[in-house]
Parts: structure tokens; C-alpha cells; sequence
């Protein structure tokens, strides 16, 4: 989707995406909804490596499209799910999974995968929410189809059972002042959001170091090129102080896995086992919601630890970013996370007998 000044968030991306393509024999072109011309033609961006910069075309739709819209607001929304259904018979490499709360919902469905969710209601004021926060500690607030920490809250029952301590992040994901509040405050601040009907309610897990910050995990699961799951790579993520999420574009850092692991557990058995637990989670995960959605490419996937070691599902992402991997300077990884969506297409173009993608 365009941005203000028709400027496209994931260009970066998407120049590595046209280069990595070339380099297999496929010629990617980037494309919102705002660039369809009649007769089923779009006016799509292509980048020339050879010229070392993007240029347009006019074409026919490609013969498979990978999904990167992501809504920002109601317009773009309506736009892209207008698209879909305009286009239906479009072949896509990703596709929208659900909300949160439906998310919870299908994966709870699985018992080896239920056993790693967090306690989880949809918010309603009233007495389902203060069992809520009296059965746990600590509770997290989120939008159910929110992103990068927007709106995220953080609920620390204080002693006496009557307050709370609340802090997160505003839908503009500026960091929250820290404030003692009564349940019925915490209904009156997501109301003025005007999120009341938009958010869940989730069991808290210790997520702090011994610095006090928080962390959890991403990982990036994908099919590769001969169409099986594959678990591509998992970073921790460390947010800032005084901030309730890791987000990296909530100023958080990154660290790999098993560094952040070790750091905390002194183990490298221990360490191995909650890996495994964890990826194998993952591949789980990934061929649950295959049966539920049909063919994708991948997915992201948060992940907690808690002190004991027990691996926690905290979300499931449809479009995820690969920076991360970048950022701690596994550029192996970084550049397999790029070129897999890739591969895969290449391999469901021929295993369906299409014409050669041009």
C-alpha cells in the first residue's frame, strides 16, 4: 500500500526481493491496488540491477502474488479486501490468518499446541475481566489486530488486590507514564482509544531480565524450495527500559537465540531442549493453520520463555519482517529468509504446470 507520498514501507525489501529473483530466473514486480489499470493490467515498479534502479511496466497480473499490504487505517483495508474479492482468482504466496482472538481460538484446537497458550479472553468490562486479573499477577492488554506494540498494556496486580500498575504503549506506540488504576480506569483509557470491542486479554509471562528489561522471541518459519516447512531462524528481541513490549520498532535490540538463552539458563543442555521445544512448536504451528488456510509461505511467530524453561505461543504474524536477523549480523540466515518466498513460487509454478514466470 502506498504511504504519504506514494512512498512504499518495504521498498528495501522489495529491491532485494527484484535482485534475488533475477539471480533464480524470476522477474518480480511490486504492485498496491492503486496501480490496476483496466483489462486486468497493473502499472507495477521493477528494479534493474543491472541499471541500478526501479522502473515502471505496465503488465498483466503475475501468475502469484505475495501478499505485503499491511492496512495502516480503515481505507486501506477496504481497498485491499476489495481487491481480493474483485480478483479472486489470483494465486497468493501469503494470505491473512485472522485476529488475535481467532487466532487463539483455531491454534487452542490442537493439543500439543494449546498446551504452549497463554490464558486468553476477549476484553468486555464486567466480572469476566476482574476474575481475569485476579486469577493472574500479571495480565497483558492488546488490540486484536494490532502490530509493532501498538496499544499494548501491561496490568501488575498490587497488593490488596484492588490496583493496579499499568504501562505500555498508546496506539501510537509512544510509551505510556506508569499510573496506579482501578479496573474501571483501565475500561475508561481503552475507550478513549475507542478500542473497548478491540481487545483480548492474555495471561502474563515473566518476561524481564535480570536488568528488568523484557524480551521474547521471533521466529521466522517458511516453506522452502521443494515446498516443505522449514524453521528459517529464531532471535531474541530486548525492548528498552521501561517499555512492556521488545518491539524492534519500539526502539528495542536483538540478540541470537542461543546467546540470550545461555545467558539466562547457564546450561547448554538445558539451552538445546528449550530450542528444540521451541522450533518443533513452530513446524506445529505452521501445519495447523495450512489445514485451516490452505497453501502459505510463511510465517512469524513470538515466542516467550519463562524461567522454568516452558516455551509460550504469544502470536502469530502473517507478514513478518527479517531484519532482525540482519541486525545481529546473520546474514546467511538474512538472505534465506529473502529468497525462500522466492524458491517456494518457483516450485509451486512447477508443480502446477504453469507457464514460465517472465
Amino acid at each position: 500500500m502506498y504511504l504519504s507520498g506514494r512512498r512504499l514501507e518495504e521498498l528495501s525489501f522489495f529491491r532485494k526481493l527484484c535482485i534475488c529473483g533475477a539471480k533464480l530466473g524470476l522477474e518480480v514486480l511490486v504492485f498496491t491496488p492503486d496501480d490496476v489499470q483496466g483489462n486486468a493490467r497493473v502499472n507495477a515498479l521493477t528494479y534493474k540491477p543491472e541499471q541500478g534502479k526501479w522502473v515502471r511496466k505496465s503488465t498483466a497480473f503475475p501468475p502469484l502474488i505475495y501478499d505485503r499490504c499491511r492496512y495502516h487505517g480503515t481505507e486501506n483495508y477496504l481497498k485491499l479486501s476489495g481487491f481480493r474479492k474483485k480478483y479472486a482468482e489470483l494465486r497468493y504466496l501469503s494470505r491473512p490468518l485472522g485476529n488475535k482472538w481467532k487466532m487463539h481460538q483455531l491454534l487452542a484446537e490442537q493439543a500439543d499446541i494449546a498446551a504452549h497458550l497463554p490464558a486468553t479472553i476477549p476484553f468486555k468490562e464486567g466480572k469476566e475481566f476482574g476474575h481475569f486479573l485476579t486469577r493472574y499477577p500479571v495480565v497483558y492488554m492488546k488490540p486484536k489486530s494490532g502490530t509493532g506494540g501498538r496499544g499494548i498494556i501491561r496490568l501488575q496486580r498490587l497488593p490488596g488486590g484492588r490496583s493496579y500498575l499499568m504501562q505500555g504503549r498508546d496506539p501510537s506506540r509512544r510509551i505510556l507514564p506508569v499510573q496506579k488504576v482501578t479496573t474501571g480506569q483501565i475500561a475508561a483509557k481503552v475507550a478513549e482509544w475507542k478500542l473497548a470491542d478491540q481487545y483480548i486479554v492474555q495471561q502474563g509471562i515473566p518476561l524481564e531480565l535480570k536488568d528488568g528489561r523484557v524480551h521474547d522471541f521471533r521466529m521466522l518459519v517458511q516453506k522452502d524450495g521443494n515446498g516443505e516447512w522449514q524453521v528459517t531462524g529464531c532471535v531474541g528481541r530486548i525492548g528498552p527500559k521501561r517499555s512492556v513490549t521488545s518491539n524492534l520498532h519500539g526502539g528495542g535490540t536483538a540478540a541470537p537465540m542461543e546467546t540470550l538463552l545461555y545467558n539466562r539458563f547457564k546450561d547448554s543442555a538445558k539451552v538445546n531442549a528449550v530450542r528444540e521445544e521451541a522450533y518443533e512448536l513452530g513446524l506445529n504451528v505452521v501445519k495447523h493453520l495450512e489445514n485451516k488456510f490452505d497453501v502459505f509461505c510463511e510465517v512469524g511467530i513470538d515466542l516467550a520463555i519463562d524461567p522454568k524453561g516452558h516455551v509460550w505461543l504469544l502470536e502469530v504474524n502473517p507478514k513478518p519482517s527479517r531484519e532482525v536477523f540482519r541486525r545481529i549480523g546473520q546474514n546467511g540466515t538474512y538472505v534465506k529468509a529473502i529468497s525462500r518466498p522466492l524458491e517456494f513460487a518457483l516450485w509451486l509454478s512447477e508443480q502446477s504446470n504453469d507457464k514460465p514466470i517472465e
